[in-house]
């Protein structure tokens, strides 16, 4: 049901949700009314939440919803059978979703700039969102994980520009189509594209279909920015009408990244617009993956008409993202990185990019199998090869595993075995307590943990912390 134009107050069904809760915080501070409710109801979400002054409801319960309510925000997470659901339908109130929540309230009549891919969109979008912010043009953003810089992972717009993650994981259970789908962008970057979200697409045909409706809703007078070396995204560029340009660190690229070095905590390259130089940038992030997305970023601060020196100069300053190759803690010596890779090939990348930071460190790996994805075996005979660069592997237990098919279930212990089979010590530990336990005792000084999980898992970070 469309909302009328006289909205007020606003109720969103799991308002904890890492979309929900920015999409409350970015009504609540454009002055609307704004409730909601959710069944799990924790930090870091709730704390947003409860520091905007929005009052969240415990559990989906009929009489959640109180009266004088103008439009409801349903979240993806939601079943069509939410007590919540069938309350507002039987009211007859007007209902509507995030990404369509999104484009009515804040993409009207601005700049949509969507960042999407398999990989590195949070990334991309929060180092955008913060080169806009720097060079002047208040963006509003939102983000699928927290910017150091805002201390916030969302931004209402004061100016032209509005930047969001775009993902293609459906929309609620009334819209299966991808939530990018409405986001009318101006301008794009696309990382590349992989199979992902194994709950809900077949295969990577599959998802290329939706890449292919999503390159086709692209602003004619805008342009489309991707990634050289991917040849999906090569496969789903036939629909777009804007003007499409490549980046990479191949110099067959549109924008290439050339003279690439990492150095004193930054990578450093040269930024070069069909041959010729664009400018040189450092970027305090470790791994080749983050410069190219970096570039990607750079060139679209070009197109929109930043200087060289505006991106210099937001590049010097950003300081990244909690949970993306972030140091939550150095003790006697040894390092633990908390990462959200979940992912072969955002594990191999993270890994590599740890292994180029920490030379000649002893580099442990340990993975949680948590997304939908990564606790099925679609990826199981590729995941041995991606902890390479690693010393020592560990895997824990599939988070949740009742809820995957036994037939579609990863084998952790046979990850475990072919990483062994091919000279690696690598372990199969189900529990936390235990995986804290080996580590505390067999680590020593100049070691760097990375921890890769796309959840909470247990709380091994400080877990860990405390033994070390």
């Amino acid at each position: 049901m469309v909302p009328n134009e006289k909205t007020q107050s606003i109720y969103l069904i799991a308002i904890c949700g890492t979309g929900m809760a920015s999409l409350a915080g970015l009504l609540k501070k454009s002055g609307y009314r704004v409730t909601g409710s959710d069944s799990n109801i924790y930090p870091p979400m709730s704390t947003l939440l409860k520091s905007a002054g929005i009052d969240i409801k415990p559990g989906y319960r009929r009489t959640n919803i109180p009266d004088g309510i103008d439009l409801i925000v349903i979240g993806n997470a939601v079943s069509k059978d939410n007590e919540e659901v069938l309350a507002l339908q039987e009211k007859g109130l007007p209902y509507t979703s995030l990404p369509e929540a999104l484009r009515r309230f804040f993409l009207k009549k601005r700049k949509s700039l969507v960042v999407t891919g398999t990989h590195g969109k949070t990334s991309t979008t929060a180092l955008l969102s913060w080169m806009l912010h720097s060079a002047g043009c208040c963006p509003g953003f939102m983000v699928g994980g927290w910017i150091k810089n805002f201390d916030s992972n969302h931004a209402i717009p004061q100016g032209n520009f509005f930047v969001t993650e775009g993902d293609e994981y459906d929309t609620a259970f009334f819209d299966k189509g991808p939530k990018f789908l409405h986001y009318q962008p101006f301008a794009s970057i696309l990382t590349g594209i992989e199979f992902d979200h194994a709950d809900i697409y077949r295969d990577i045909d599959h998802i290329k279909d939706s890449f292919r409706k999503y390159v086709r809703t692209i602003d004619p007078e805008g342009f489309l920015l991707v990634e050289f070396s991917d040849r999906h995204a090569r496969e789903v560029l036939a629909g777009a009408t804007c003007t499409v340009e490549t980046y990479g660190f191949s110099s067959d690229a549109d924008w290439s990244a050339d003279g690439y070095r990492f150095e004193g905590g930054s990578g450093h390259f040269t930024l070069c617009h069909r041959g010729k130089t664009a400018g040189t940038f450092q970027l305090p992030m470790i791994g080749r993956h983050n410069v190219e997305n970096a570039v990607a970023v750079a060139a679209m601060g070009l197109k929109l008409g930043l200087t060289a020196g505006d991106i210099e100069k937001a590049f010097t300053d950003f300081q990244g993202i909690k949970r993306r190759q972030e140091i939550v803690g150095v003790k006697n010596g040894i390092t633990v990185i908390d990462d959200f890779a979940h992912h072969p090939t955002a594990i191999r990348r993270t890994l590599e990019a740890v292994r180029e930071a920490y030379p000649g460190h002893r580099i442990w790996a340990v993975f949680e199998p948590r997304s939908a994805t990564s606790r099925r075996n679609v990826f199981e005979s590729k995941l041995p090869e991606c902890f390479a660069a690693a010393n020592r592997v560990i895997l824990a237990e599939l988070f949740a595993p009742d809820k995957i098919k036994p037939e579609e279930r990863l084998n952790p212990k046979r990850v475990i075995e072919d990483i062994n089979q091919n000279g690696g010590d690598a372990h199969f530990i189900p529990e936390v307590d235990a995986i804290v336990e080996k580590i505390a005792t067999e680590c020593r000084p100049k070691d760097v943990v990375l921890i890769m999980s796309s959840g909470g898992f247990s709380g091994i970070y400080q877990k860990l912390l405390d033994q070390l």
